[in-house]
């Protein structure tokens, strides 16, 4: 389906729902997104089951914020009542669990085809119940709401082939993604001068295969440069053990989860992925962004991030060896950052929101 065409000039009255704006991208997703809606002069509410401060630097202080419940049962019918009561022009929700509670309560408040769920990831990146639930029934939800947003064309097809989402009503649109406050583009020259950091991002959890990349990194020249590892999760101790066991204790560090990683990517030499599946990647656009070569895992969404290697280093999954040649290349020749930050304004927050206004418009519209 083509909405390209079907953006509108009208203000809506729009709802945003998710668990709660945790640290994750599919979070910060949809905090850029009401927050660029609201710029857009929309008035926008944002719906949570419980409160989480990971995420909530990035709304905008006029968006309206509802907190629901952390129990499921009640977290559906406050959003009924809320649905019901407000009659919300378009209402969205992020991550399986949710995006099951959003369908539930918009079918009891009469307003399910005014409802978008919105997948962010494949199902092996699941492990809870309610979001592997989700999956299950994409034949039934996906015929129910008014439509299914996946974050890359390689989700979409994964839904539409292997999940049977319904096709017409299950469409791509691009993460938003923020790229932190204006910086002076670095050049070649500056990237290669600068020292031998690795950075990479995400949640410590066996998805990120932090791991493989130690493993990866133990092998990568020179062997005076650093890896950074942005993040916090459940993988913390194994990654650490991991650490110690391949003597990485003074070239490795875990800084935690950190909200504006802005800093890291001025200074870091290269981005390094090693996920086992990845729906989109909004770390490796933040990195494109910031002009920083990429050597990524081929894990779904990066290919299509990355134009199919063209803007950076596609690696095998779990090909440890690979992993560690694509990153001593990328410090030893970081390339021209010109096409890589001309890639990452695809994905800007103002291209993302054009697009969800053309699909709201569409759907209000009447299209089918």
């Amino acid at each position: 389906m083509d909405i390209s065409t079907a953006q509108s000039d009208t203000p809506h009255k729009i709802l945003l729902y998710t668990h709660a704006l945790a640290g994750g991208g599919a979070e910060r997703a949809l905090a850029l997104l009401a927050s660029g809606l609201t710029r857009r002069g929309h008035a926008v509410t944002l719906a949570t089951d419980y409160g989480a401060a990971e995420n909530d630097c990035y709304l905008d202080a006029r968006v309206r914020l509802v907190e629901l419940d952390a129990n499921h049962a009640k977290a559906v019918l406050a959003l009924t009542r809320l649905l019901r009561d407000e009659r919300f022009d378009i209402t969205v929700s992020a991550l399986g669990a949710s995006n099951l509670k959003h369908t539930l309560a918009a079918c009891l408040a009469g307003r399910r085809r005014r409802a978008v769920i919105s997948y962010h990831g494949f199902f092996d990146a699941e492990p809870r119940f309610l979001s592997r639930l989700s999956f299950w029934l994409t034949p039934v939800t996906t015929r129910i709401v008014g439509r299914a947003v996946a974050v890359s064309l390689a989700l979409r097809t994964n839904l539409v082939d292997v999940w049977r989402a319904d096709a017409a009503r299950t469409i791509y649109v691009q993460n938003p993604v923020a790229f932190g406050p204006p910086a002076v583009a670095p050049t070649e020259t500056a990237l290669r001068a600068r020292e031998k950091i690795v950075l990479a991002c995400g949640r410590l959890n066996a998805g990120k295969n932090f791991v493989g990349l130690l493993r990866a990194f133990a092998q990568v020249e020179p062997q005076t440069a650093r890896l950074v590892i942005l993040g916090e999760g459940e993988d913390r101790a194994h990654i650490e053990a991991e650490i110690a066991r391949l003597g990485l204790g003074a070239r490795v560090e875990l800084p935690g989860y950190v909200a504006k990683p802005w800093d890291w990517y001025e200074k870091a030499a290269c981005l390094a992925v090693s996920s086992l599946s990845e729906s989109f990647g909004m770390v490796i656009v933040e990195a494109l962004a910031h002009g920083l070569p990429v050597v990524s895992t081929d894990c779904g969404g990066t290919r299509e991030v990355l134009d199919n290697g063209r803007i950076g280093a596609l690696v095998p999954i779990g090909d440890e060896d690979a992993l560690a040649a694509g990153i001593s290349r990328a410090l030893a020749d970081p390339g021209d950052p010109a096409p890589r930050l001309q890639r990452a304004q695809e994905y800007s927050i103002e291209a993302s929101v054009s697009a969800y206004e053309a699909l709201f418009a569409s759907m209000l519209a009447g299209v089918n």
